[in-house]
C-alpha cells in the first residue's frame, strides 16, 4: 500500500480572493487532520515582477474592459479543438524557485489550486524533475484548457461533468470531490441572528438578496441591478469587495444596503434570501453549502459567463440572461416552495467527497 502525504505544498494565485480561499480550507484540513501544509502564491515565484503585474493586469481588465478579458479567453483558455497557445512557458519561469521550495520544504505531493500552477507541475511532473506527485483542484465548473496538463498525476473537480471532460482531455485519474468549502458554511452559526436583525431593521421585510461583485468589485451594471430589486420589493445586499469606488457610487441609494468588507460570509449568507452571483467562483459555491439559491446574472466574460452557464445546466442555480428573468428567479426562489428546495437539494448534492482524503493518498504513489 502506498504510504499517505504527510506533508502538501500548496499552490494558490493571489487572483481575487477564491484561489487563496480553497488552498487556506485545504491547508486547514490537512492541519487539522495532524499534517503538515504549506502554501505559496505561484505569482510570488514568477521572476521580475511579471506576477504582480499580471495580478494587475487581469483586476483592470475585469473592472474596466472586460472586453479585453473575454478576447484573452477566447484566445488562449476557451475549450475546443481548436489550437490554442499554451500557459507552459510562462508557468516555466516559476520552476527554479518552486523546485527550491520542494528541495528545501521537501513535500509529499503537489497540489494546484490554479490553472497556471497545473501548467507548472504538470510540466515537471513530465520531465521528470518534480519527482513527488502533482494533483491539481480544479475551483471552476467550466474546465478551460489551461487547467490541463497531462503531466499531472489527478485532478480533482467540482461536478461529475468537468471530472469526465478532463479523462477526456488528458487521459489522467479525475475525482469528482465537489467545491472545497469551510464547514462553518454548512450550519447556521450564532451570528446570523444578528444579520436577520440588521436586514429587517434596514428592509422593512423586503427578502434580502446578496449581490456579490467578488473581491474586486468586478461586475456589469451593478448598480442597476441594485436599483432594479430595490424598486421590485427586494433588499439588495451588495459585496462591492475592494472597488472603493464602486461602494461610494452604491452608498447613497436608497434601498440598497452595502455593508463594506464582510468577515462573517457564513452568517451573511445563512441570513439572505438568494445570491445574484457573476463568476460562478467561491461566493456562489460557498451559498450552495449554505443552502442558499443562486442565480446567475450578467457575468463576468470568460470563466466567469462560461461557468454560469454550466452551473444552470446542472441544475445547481438559475442562470437570468436579462433584467425580467431575474425578478422571475427571485420572485419563485425567495419563497418557500418547491423551486426553492429543488435548487437547494441540488447544490448541496455537489458536496460528495473531502478533497483532502484523496490529495494525501497520492503522496506514495510515483511513475515513470
Amino acid at each position: 500500500m502506498p504510504r499517505e502525504a504527510e506533508r502538501l505544498l500548496i499552490v494558490s494565485a493571489s487572483m481575487g480572493s477564491g484561489h487563496d480561499t480553497v488552498a487556506a480550507e485545504l491547508a486547514r484540513r490537512a492541519r487539522a487532520d495532524g499534517r503538515q501544509a504549506r502554501v505559496v502564491d505561484v505569482l510570488a515565484l514568477l521572476p521580475y515582477g511579471l506576477g504582480s503585474g499580471l495580478r494587475g493586469f487581469y483586476r483592470t481588465a475585469v473592472r474596466e474592459a472586460p472586453w479585453v478579458y473575454a478576447g484573452i479567453y477566447d484566445f488562449f483558455l476557451r475549450p475546443g479543438p481548436r489550437p490554442r497557445p499554451s500557459g507552459t512557458p510562462l508557468a516555466r519561469l516559476a520552476g527554479g524557485r518552486l523546485m527550491r521550495l520542494v528541495r528545501d520544504w521537501r513535500p509529499d505531493v503537489v497540489v494546484s489550486v490554479f490553472h497556471l500552477a497545473a501548467q507548472l507541475t504538470g510540466h515537471l511532473r513530465d520531465r521528470g524533475v518534480l519527482r513527488v506527485p502533482g494533483a491539481v483542484v480544479v475551483v471552476d465548473f467550466a474546465v478551460h484548457r489551461q487547467w490541463l496538463h497531462p503531466g499531472n498525476d489527478l485532478y480533482l473537480c467540482v461536478s461529475e461533468e468537468a471530472a469526465q471532460e478532463v479523462r477526456r482531455s488528458v487521459g489522467r485519474p479525475a475525482e469528482t470531490t465537489g467545491p472545497v468549502v469551510a464547514p462553518e458554511f454548512f450550519s447556521e452559526g450564532p451570528g446570523a441572528a444578528g444579520w436577520r436583525r440588521r436586514l429587517e431593521r434596514y428592509g422593512g421585510g423586503r427578502p434580502a438578496v446578496l449581490v456579490s461583485a467578488g473581491a474586486w468589485g468586478a461586475g456589469s451594471h451593478l448598480p442597476g441591478t441594485a436599483r432594479l430589486l430595490a424598486a421590485h420589493g427586494f433588499l439588495p445586499v451588495v459585496l462591492c469587495g475592494r472597488n472603493e469606488r464602486l461602494r461610494r457610487a452604491l452608498s447613497d441609494v436608497p434601498g440598497v444596503l452595502v455593508p463594506g468588507w464582510v468577515s462573517d460570509m457564513p452568517d451573511l449568507l445563512h441570513a439572505c434570501a438568494a445570491l445574484v452571483d457573476n463568476a460562478a467562483g467561491q461566493t456562489a459555491v460557498q451559498a450552495l453549502a449554505a443552502g442558499l439559491p443562486v442565480v446567475g446574472h450578467r457575468p463576468l466574460p470568460g470563466h466567469g459567463a462560461e461557468g454560469v452557464r454550466r452551473m444552470a445546466e446542472l441544475g445547481v442555480s438559475d442562470h437570468a440572461p436579462d433584467a425580467p428573468a431575474l425578478l422571475r428567479s427571485l420572485a419563485r426562489l425567495t419563497e418557500p416552495g418547491p423551486w426553492r428546495e429543488r435548487r437547494i437539494t441540488a447544490g448541496r448534492a455537489l458536496f460528495r467527497k473531502d478533497a483532502l482524503s484523496l490529495l494525501v493518498r497520492t503522496g506514495g504513489t510515483d511513475r515513470p
